[in-house]
């Protein structure tokens, strides 16, 4: 494959990771504003907020399927018309039911788009190489936590319509659209693989406890993030610049670990990696819930950011060296029950909130880190990832 089209492919995955960052990471942000616009409860509206996750879980099911059919590039093409259409309702119509069923469209828009990307980096890429694009990959993620929160921060206290954070988000997927342009996609071929590696019992159990692993672990991250503006704003008095550059400082540390891991995951064991992080995330998470002192705050969330950065892109890499031949199937299905976290998000954490408080949601994903902690632990039994890691790449 050329190396413009690999570097293009490349960046395709880069940004379709930095739409969905971008589009997660601004909701508990423009939360207050859209239901003081729509004139409901924060819990109400984090409903509402679940059609995007629901779009995300949908688009990742149908592509499973439609990959095998439709080529990417045109399945590319019709998201970016999809997530046209779904700005546009957003930004000229002032109702609740349209405002869902955009949001629908556009986590549809962003799944498909993620799904595809991830496809790409475990198509054009193997072994450690692997892991560390994919380390990248999920670093724009990261990237688009840092920026897109700050901008909306700042451009809602200028008293801007919270529809243009939308319209700057979809500027991602108009980069996406120009790229996939001028490049040819590879072909998935999961037959072949599957006839010339099998997966062991072992293994079978592996991605089994890595998939549930990743279900808790998104559902905690984004259980807390979500949350942690309104925390900030309740319990410390905090205004809404210094609770978003919060969710700023936590991405941007995210990002920063991911390079570092980049290099830290060439070394060690993975799985033991992957304990020590969620050990570590679990212990400062706590940390930061329980401080008294809101100047402490930044310096806690972004060694959080720091130390979660590696662990679902760990997860994943850890699921596809559970066969000699990584398979898409297995892949998406780790990623699928990692939408699934995200789905469930507002449908776990809004009842606790209504019922116990924001600091109920925020010890809630305390407790969904610690069982992460303790999967990985059982894990250790029944991992093959050391038979089938590369270090040569």
């Amino acid at each position: 494959m050329m190396n413009y089209n690999r570097v293009g492919l490349t960046w395709i995955s880069f940004l379709s990771y930095a739409f969905t960052g971008a589009l997660v990471t601004v909701t508990g942000i423009v939360m207050g504003n859209i239901a003081k616009d729509f004139k409901l409860s924060l819990v109400d509206m984090s409903n509402s907020f679940t059609y995007l996750n629901s779009g995300i879980l949908t688009a990742m099911f149908i592509n499973n399927w439609c990959v095998k059919i439709i080529s990417l590039k045109k399945q590319i093409f019709f998201s970016f018309a999809l997530a046209v259409l779904s700005i546009f309702g957003l930004s000229f119509f002032h109702s609740i039911t349209i405002f869902s069923c955009s949001m629908f469209i556009l986590g549809s828009v962003s799944g498909l788009t993620m799904s595809i990307g991830t496809f790409i980096i475990a198509n054009l890429y193997h072994g450690t190489k692997r892991a560390t694009f994919l380390l990248l990959t999920d670093s724009f993620f990261s990237m688009a936590g840092i920026f897109f929160p700050f901008i909306t921060g700042f451009l809602l206290a200028k008293n801007v319509p919270w529809n243009w954070i939308y319209i700057l988000i979809g500027i991602i997927d108009l980069f996406i659209f120009f790229i996939a342009i001028s490049v040819q996609f590879p072909l998935i071929k999961e037959e072949k693989t599957e006839i010339h590696s099998k997966l062991s019992k072992n293994g079978t159990i592996s991605v089994i406890l890595l998939a549930i692993s990743a279900f808790f672990y998104i559902l905690g991250q984004l259980g807390f993030i979500s949350w942690v503006p309104q925390f900030v704003m309740q319990n410390m008095h905090a205004n809404i610049n210094y609770s978003s550059q919060l969710v700023s400082n936590f991405w941007m540390a995210y990002m920063v670990g991911m390079w570092f891991f980049t290099v830290v995951l060439t070394l060690f064991d993975l799985q033991k990696i992957v304990i020590f992080l969620t050990s570590t995330s679990t212990v400062l998470m706590y940390i930061f819930i329980h401080s008294n002192n809101i100047h402490y705050l930044p310096w806690i969330i972004s060694m959080l950011g720091f130390f979660s950065s590696a662990i679902y892109t760990i997860i994943i890499t850890l699921a596809s060296l559970q066969k000699k031949i990584a398979s898409p199937k297995i892949v998406n299905f780790i990623l699928t029950s990692g939408t699934i976290g995200t789905l469930l998000t507002f449908v776990f954490t809004g009842p606790i909130v209504a019922a116990g408080g924001v600091n109920s949601a925020l010890n809630t994903a305390n407790f969904l880190y610690l069982i992460v902690c303790f999967l990985h632990i059982i894990i250790i039994y029944f991992s093959q990832h050391k038979k089938y890691l590369l270090r040569k790449i």
